[in-house]
């Protein structure tokens, strides 16, 4: 993850940025903005923001673009929604790149791996759950924060081993011997950050998380 400039060919790199670009128009037209009309919401998706950059910045790597990070993107995404999501990760990522810790040539092949994929894993793996399995606490906590968790991070890094692997950047055998298994090491991570994170808020601010209905999931429980 965080692809640095100079590992992928230009080509991949422009067509890259039509598709985020695209993904970003959309999720900012189709975004519930007045939620953050109110402050206390406002400041919630700016701290989320600048927690995940802090989160970001904390990686570990063995060779250019071989990093390991935690994403945060199923709390954000089950906090705010899939739009909102997305567009708070996109800020995630400008910041990370200003602060030069990716590429900008490889900003927008970043944020479809980093930003669009995972979110989209998170909210497809809720909206699954919610339309097939009982309204619990229990089914909110440990398929959608902790599975969703899990399954974004390790599928983020498949994509991630394929995008490498289609470009020649590494040989196949490097990169499913030194690279792909740690991924299911950081999904672990992933859903026993996530799965806490998200039990607090339900308890506690039950109002911050989007996609959490006291109503659904805890009356006559």
């Amino acid at each position: 993850m965080n692809f640095p400039d100079g590992l992928l060919p230009s080509s991949w790199q422009w067509f890259a940025h039509l598709l985020f670009v695209a993904a970003l128009a959309w999720s900012v037209r189709a975004a519930p903005w007045r939620r953050l009309r109110d402050n206390e919401q406002l400041h919630l998706f700016l701290g989320m923001c600048v927690a995940l950059m802090v989160l970001w910045s904390i990686k570990t790597g063995i060779r250019p673009g071989l990093n390991f990070h935690l994403l945060g993107a199923t709390v954000f995404t089950l906090m705010f929604g899939p739009w909102l999501a997305i567009v708070g990760m996109g800020i995630v990522l400008l910041g990370v790149t200003l602060y030069g810790l990716s590429g900008w040539a490889s900003f927008s092949v970043n944020g479809l791996l980093m930003d669009v994929l995972p979110v989209a894993i998170s909210y497809s793996l809720y909206r699954l759950a919610d339309s097939r399995l009982p309204n619990h606490f229990f089914v909110y906590i440990f398929v959608n924060a902790f599975i969703g968790a899990a399954f974004a991070m390790a599928l983020t890094g498949l994509a991630a081993t394929g995008v490498l692997a289609l470009a020649g950047a590494y040989t196949v055998d490097y990169l499913t011997s030194n690279y792909l298994p740690y991924f299911l090491l950081m999904g672990w991570s992933e859903a026993l950050l996530s799965g806490m994170m998200l039990t607090l808020l339900v308890v506690y601010r039950p109002q911050w998380v989007a996609t959490f209905d006291d109503v659904r999931y805890l009356r006559n429980k």
